[in-house]
């Protein structure tokens, strides 16, 4: 009944792609419908949804995926062009500077991975329909990859297991977020009440139930906070509790975090993709922490973000900054460093960065550090990537609190997260305090560009960026859908 199996290609028809991934685990081998529904044994169960986890795994912890576009089109992170090393045909120049197109390899990238994941989990819905749990955990995992579709592009196509096939049309905002709506409160029940952090559970549907929520207003233009509160509410009654050491949520080993809620269970030897050693460090920190391959120096966070951290912010250790050493202790240099670098050849990581491009120096701007790094890592990492955790939506209570006037539970919520942090409690609470709240509490964690544009922050002038033009709070519909798909309608200013 079992095979063990390192690959499994199959066709996607409602996303018209054939894709594969890899797999290293049984799988169901010549297993009907009636079998898994007549058997009580839950390992056929776990095995049958494998495929589905494994394609939201995919590529979100990847350079030039959707993680990516979230992160540098914000004021959080930049990648900087140094001569020709991230020149990249100038993608995360417009990306940083709000001048995209829809011709981007990124925003393709982004909408492939979503609907791979919304094929491979229709897929299953159509094979096992008479399943009921099963049903419930896939369609509220459709869901939340829905939630990262309505917030990137908008107006997209809603595909279901019911959906009829050939080239589908956008759906309008509203639709889809009533899609996603219905899709949770509709399973929600059905899911189990225990603490799953790799898999859909009854407290991570109403987080992703709470996010949607909170950004009801930009999605369909009618506010929903008080729903979003009360859906936080049920996330906070579960078995979860603020981490006492903030970066255990990030670890290599972070399976035991009390306060993440939903991974991605990445594994540097059998689920690999998250590369962010790879995507952030400087070449020769390849030597701090003996990793087994080379790092591309790109990603740096933005001189403004990192210097709004207070010194005494425990978060503040979320950078790598100053100077840099070899894991034996002695001082790393760069030899190929800049000759008018005032920092020379020491490597050294700066809060400043002297330019966007082409002149970026090797070594500007402090990197992420927010993830640890495991000695002797590979290219990949083995930390699970938290998609929902306990801070974040003790933040949205804050803010659905504050915004329907109750300024005392939204003081109290901030001053939790802050105690953590170890600063100081305030004494009151604006939207200003939370939105900073949000930004430190979140970095690196593909939720800035989300609450700038929530916040009215989106549209601002920030360094190497002038202002933005209003329709760019939406990424447009890749080029190349288009061009596949003529019942696709851009959005509007592309």
């Amino acid at each position: 009944m079992f095979k063990s199996i390192k690959k499994i290609c199959l066709l996607v028809p409602v996303v018209m792609l054939a894709s594969c991934w890899e797999l290293d685990q049984e799988v169901l081998d010549g297993v009907t419908a009636e079998d898994v529904a007549n058997s009580d044994n839950p390992v056929l169960i776990d095995v049958l949804k494998a495929s589905a986890y494994s394609r939201i795994v995919g590529s979100w912890g990847g350079h030039n995926s959707i993680w990516s576009i979230n992160e540098v089109a914000s004021d959080e992170m930049a990648i900087p062009q140094k001569g020709a090393d991230w020149e990249d045909g100038g993608q995360w120049l417009r990306m940083h500077r709000h001048t995209w197109n829809a011709s981007e390899e990124s925003f393709n990238n982004s909408w492939n991975y979503c609907f791979s994941a919304v094929g491979e989990i229709n897929n299953l819905l159509i094979q096992y329909p008479d399943l009921p749990a099963l049903n419930a955990e896939l369609k509220i995992l459709r869901a939340f990859v829905y939630l990262w579709l309505i917030d990137s592009f908008g107006n997209v196509p809603i595909i279901t297991e019911q959906s009829s096939g050939g080239n589908p049309t956008n759906n309008s905002r509203a639709e889809v977020f009533a899609f996603i709506e219905s899709s949770i409160l509709d399973n929600a029940a059905l899911l189990p009440q225990v603490d799953s952090k790799t898999t859909i559970n009854f407290y991570s549907a109403h987080a992703i139930l709470a996010k949607l929520y909170l950004n009801a207003e930009i999605y369909t233009g009618t506010a929903r906070w008080a729903d979003a509160e009360a859906a936080a509410d049920v996330v906070m009654s579960g078995p979860y509790s603020l981490s006492s050491n903030f970066f255990n949520n990030f670890a290599t080993r972070n399976g035991g975090s009390t306060e993440n809620i939903f991974t991605l269970p990445y594994d540097e030897n059998n689920a690999g993709g998250f590369n962010l050693a790879q995507m952030t460090l400087h070449y020769l920190s390849q030597n701090t922490f003996d990793l087994q391959e080379q790092p591309w120096n790109g990603y740096a966070s933005l001189e403004e973000f990192y210097n709004s951290f207070d010194d005494e912010d425990v978060r503040k250790g979320s950078f790598l900054v100053g100077p840099q050493f070899a894991s034996d202790g002695t001082r790393l240099n760069d030899i190929s460093a800049e000759a008018n670098d005032p920092d020379g050849q020491p490597l050294t990581f700066t809060p400043e960065i002297n330019e966007l491009a082409p002149g970026a120096y090797r070594q500007a701007g402090v990197r992420v550090g927010k993830y640890e790094f495991a000695s002797g890592a590979g290219s990949s990492l083995s930390n699970d990537y938290p998609l929902l955790r306990l801070g974040d939506i003790i933040l949205v209570k804050a803010e659905a609190a504050l915004r329907t006037g109750d300024a005392g539970t939204a003081l109290t919520m901030v001053n939790m997260i802050r105690s953590r942090a170890n600063l100081p409690a305030l004494s009151a609470v604006t939207l200003d305090d939370i939105y900073d709240e949000r930004g430190k509490e979140m970095f690196a964690e593909a939720s800035r560009r989300t609450d700038m544009i929530r916040f009215g922050k989106w549209n601002q002038p920030w360094w190497e960026k002038g202002q933005s033009e209003p329709f760019r709070a939406l990424f447009p519909i890749p080029l190349p859908q288009i061009n596949a798909n003529p019942n696709l309608v851009q959005n509007p200013g592309y």
